[in-house]
């Protein structure tokens, strides 16, 4: 008989010997911390993209050249219409994102902030912390890096017309985007502004010019400037550029757990990211490998089936019969790309008034519940008591949104009443960075402005605000 390879036990049994195979031990259950590592792993997450910003840049920070921007961000001197600046509708109460749902430009109150008022473009303002980092800019794609490396000019920037790519020479995809709020209409040049873009831009440079309280700034962030010297666009481009890639926040709970402070998470926070990576799917568009350089976006556009909500008043054409926005297709022209819009970056998310590309929600509960079930969000939306009295309908058509969804959102996810609060305390507490809550941020608007303008009315931490200080826990450092 040949030697038997099977290992045995044994085992008397009624006077008798019993032979059985033995059982192979179990293999010992991973931890929490060594589920969630090995995730991060996975998704070649570091924690680590805040440091990189200058070995991207090629140099450091202008501290002098952040200066001008912050001055020209805040001041309506900007617009030709006389009543809005970058931070009339980029608050910094809120992360530099919008107060409202959709945003308010020109024909304002000056209030930035809850009370705000007057006529409402079309889409909700974004934030633009860690915009630095966003290969692909605004709601419907329409400014972006051709490498998909904002950093890189290399293969060009390319914009609607009439800029094209004539912006490609610029270092750096928000220095040519900072070409673009002053020739809005709708949100600071007015529609009496002259035609054409460098002619706006031309009037814009004239009026900063004239300020006196300008120059020196100028002077100090381009030595050489002499004082009859001519003030460029690009030199102030360059001003507002540097101010907004200066707003990098990522320092969140789990970058400090990547780099291995285990206790910068909770252990909610911990279950709620493994579902966030895993079982709850978000991450498929959520991304942080890549060109996604660790911001929760793919920077994609997505058909989410976000309710068509209208405001009553607007300075912008909806598209369809009035009451339609087609995202994406208003800049590629193909109708199936309408209702895709750029998957929104999720760090800092919790701080924001509204969420989706037109604020349809008010609460970051009820828009994870959207993703985890559209049909069923969709079914059940009313704007009445979420939304200003403006946008609380009727809203657009829904059946051609809904026909059009996304692949990646078309099953319902079910969560647990427990699984659900992890994903929502990780999304909201896990991602933020406690340095951009109000009371830090506002400081950075300027109590007097160069150009003598009175600075536009920043209002702060109301009770709609999706987080209060008290609330947070302050990171580990």
């Amino acid at each position: 008989m040949g030697r038997r390879s099977a290992s045995f036990v044994f085992l008397v049994v009624f006077g008798g010997v019993l032979a059985l195979p033995a059982i192979a031990p179990a293999a010992p259950k991973k931890s929490l911390d060594q589920q969630l590592k090995e995730a991060l792993a996975a998704h070649g997450f570091t924690g680590r993209v805040e440091d990189t910003l200058e070995t991207r840049l090629g140099r450091p920070l202008n501290p002098k050249l952040v200066e001008l921007g912050r001055n020209l961000f805040f001041d309506t001197l900007l617009g030709l219409h006389d009543d809005n600046s970058c931070a009339g509708c980029h608050s910094p109460a809120v992360g530099f994102g919008d107060s409202q749902p959709i945003a308010i430009g020109i024909d304002n109150n000056g209030i930035v902030g809850p009370d705000r008022e007057g006529p409402r473009n079309q889409r909700r303002t974004p934030q633009i912390l860690n915009s630095a980092f966003f290969p692909r800019l605004m709601w419907n794609s329409r400014f972006f890096a051709n490498s998909n490396d904002p950093f890189d000019n290399s293969a060009g920037f390319t914009f609607p017309a009439p800029e094209g790519d004539t912006l490609s020479h610029l270092p750096h995809l928000m220095t040519a985007q900072a070409f673009i709020p002053p020739t809005e209409r709708n949100e600071m040049a007015g529609f009496e502004a002259s035609d054409g873009n460098d002619n706006i831009r031309a009037a814009v440079m004239e009026r900063v010019s004239l300020a006196a309280g300008y120059r020196p700034l100028f002077q100090t962030a381009f030595p050489g400037l002499a004082d009859d010297d001519p003030i460029s666009y690009e030199m102030l481009a360059a001003g507002l550029a540097e101010f907004q890639i200066s707003l990098v926040f990522a320092r969140a709970p789990i970058d400090l757990y990547a780099r291995g402070q285990k206790q910068a998470l909770t252990d909610d926070q911990k279950k709620g990211a493994l579902l966030f990576f895993g079982k709850a799917k978000c991450v498929q568009c959520h991304s942080v490998a890549g060109a996604s350089n660790e911001m929760f976006s793919d920077f994609t556009p997505h058909v989410l089936g976000v309710p068509q909500v209208v405001p009553d008043e607007t300075n912008s054409v909806f598209d369809g019969d009035g009451d339609e926005d087609f995202g994406l297709a208003q800049i590629t022209g193909d109708p199936a790309d309408r209702y895709k819009f750029r998957t929104s970056p999720l760090r800092n998310i919790a701080i924001q008034a509204h969420f989706f590309h037109n604020g349809a929600f008010d609460s970051l509960e009820d828009a994870i519940r959207h993703h985890l079930d559209v049909k069923k969000s969709v079914a059940s939306y009313s704007p009445r008591g979420r939304l200003p009295g403006d946008m609380d309908g009727p809203l657009g058509p829904m059946q051609p949104v809904l026909a059009n969804l996304d692949p990646l959102v078309k099953k319902p996810i079910k969560l647990s009443s427990d699984e659900f609060r992890q994903l929502v305390s990780f999304v909201r507490f896990g991602l933020l960075d406690s340095r951009v809550l109000p009371r830090n941020l506002a400081a950075l608007a300027p109590t007097e402005l160069p150009s003598g303008r009175e600075p536009l009315e920043i209002q702060v931490d109301r009770e709609h605000f999706r987080v209060r200080t008290s609330l947070v826990r302050p990171p580990v450092r």
